[in-house]
């Protein structure tokens, strides 16, 4: 998972490339995060990538809690899911 900080508009992301990903649109957002549709360019698939809000970024507790959030999503009875889509 990313721990890209944002400013609360996600719209200005649409287009742009963090990391290896290309933000193609934003899918919603929620108390904790932002979700975007995009495409991971060195692999060429698409991909769900929930990003943090800016003043959420900073925080310690809060950066563990949505890196497990993403430990856990790639993760089933203790067995690597075999998604592609999941990545931490």
């Amino acid at each position: 998972m990313l721990c890209q900080p944002l400013s609360g508009n996600g719209d200005r992301l649409i287009g742009r490339t963090l990391a290896h990903y290309r933000i193609d649109a934003a899918l919603g957002a929620g108390g904790m995060a932002e979700v975007f549709r995009a495409t991971d360019m060195k692999l060429g698939r698409e991909v769900a990538l929930k990003l943090l809000p800016a003043d959420m970024a900073t925080d310690p507790e809060r950066l563990e809690r949505f890196s497990s959030l993403g430990r856990r999503a790639s993760t089933s009875g203790g067995r690597r899911r075999q998604s592609p889509a999941i990545g931490t």
